[in-house]
């Protein structure tokens, strides 16, 4: 069976993720552990045990989610022998890249967990809060999206952030300018147009001081190339080179996610018809559906479903 693991972005984090995980297996224990020692800091007791505030601070929730990736694959193939090489393709939503190139050995787990701390702190301190907006525009094609970002630049940054599914886009930008993006969807006959609460515009020109930093950053670390082809965000197709790797995560920053192309991409060119998402939710799971009908999609992140899907690929 030809398969891809896809890791979730942000938004997928809760209070007590991943803890059945480590209760179960040491293999997922220890990787919990090792992110813990990396980053000098108990995240796993903020993940099972601490506030949702603390934990959707986007410098805990990267790491955070990374980490229950992480822990979800690694007893995958510690306790049921379903390797990342078992798959054709891995990808991720923005910050799920990182946690797909950890996977695909093409960067260490304990480095990973260091650069989504820069990365996080980044993003988070690149834009004043209040600055900067995000809002979903549900029923809109990308053409729609395009059209309201053009009348939104009127006042000022606004750019498609994330090409999510058919119907599902996200705008980024400056409030006012993504205020009146937004309104322009709605007076152009777009479904839903609402504004988002976030903690500030990511994926849009305004990130370009966490660009910056990750451009730095990922030049002080060791990129491999990946023992699986990745399909990233930037080109939605399939990356390996280390360096075309290292570039377009700093692109990502301010790129859009390429989402729903990639997915089109892995089920048509790659001929994948299986989706698994290790780690939190089913985020991803629901938007396979919306974006080509028949892809069937698993959610791994119980013991119990970690067993059902290796069943499924053994046969």
């Amino acid at each position: 069976m030809s398969f891809a693991f896809i890791f979730p972005g942000q938004g997928s984090q809760y209070i007590g993720m991943g803890q059945a995980l480590a209760d179960a297996f040491p293999s997922a224990k220890a990787v919990f552990d090792e992110v813990d020692s990396a980053l000098d800091q108990k995240l796993s007791t903020l993940m099972w045990a601490g506030t949702a505030d603390e934990l959707t601070l986007t410098a805990n929730t990267q790491p955070a989610l990374m980490a229950c990736s992480l822990a979800a694959m690694k007893a995958l193939e510690t306790e049921f022998g379903v390797k990342v090489t078992d798959a054709a393709f891995v990808a991720g939503h923005s910050l799920g890249e990182y946690s797909a190139l950890a996977a695909a050995q093409s960067i260490s787990t304990s480095d990973t967990a260091k650069l989504l701390r820069i990365r996080g702190e980044a993003m988070q301190s690149s834009v004043p809060v209040g600055a900067g907006a995000m809002a979903a525009l549900l029923g809109a094609s990308v053409e729609d999206a395009e059209a309201a970002c053009v009348e939104g630049s009127k006042l000022g940054i606004v750019q498609i952030a994330n090409d999510n599914a058919t119907g599902q886009i996200v705008i980024s930008g400056e409030k006012a300018a993504v205020e009146a993006a937004a309104q322009a969807a709605r007076d152009a006959g777009v479904k839903k147009a609402m504004m988002l609460n976030v903690s500030a515009p990511f994926h849009c020109d305004m990130m370009k001081h966490a660009a910056d930093a990750m451009d730095t950053a990922l030049g002080n670390y060791t990129v491999l190339p990946p023992l699986v082809p990745v399909v990233n965000n930037i080109q939605a197709r399939p990356v390996t080179d280390p360096d075309d790797l290292r570039q377009d995560l700093v692109k990502q920053v301010t790129g859009r996610v390429r989402w729903r192309e990639s997915v089109e991409w892995m089920a048509s060119e790659g001929n994948i018809d299986t989706f698994a998402e290790p780690g939190c939710g089913k985020v991803l799971t629901v938007m396979l559906r919306r974006i080509v009908k028949g892809l069937n999609g698993h959610q791994l992140d119980t013991p119990e479903a970690l067993e059902a899907f290796a069943k499924l690929i053994k046969g």
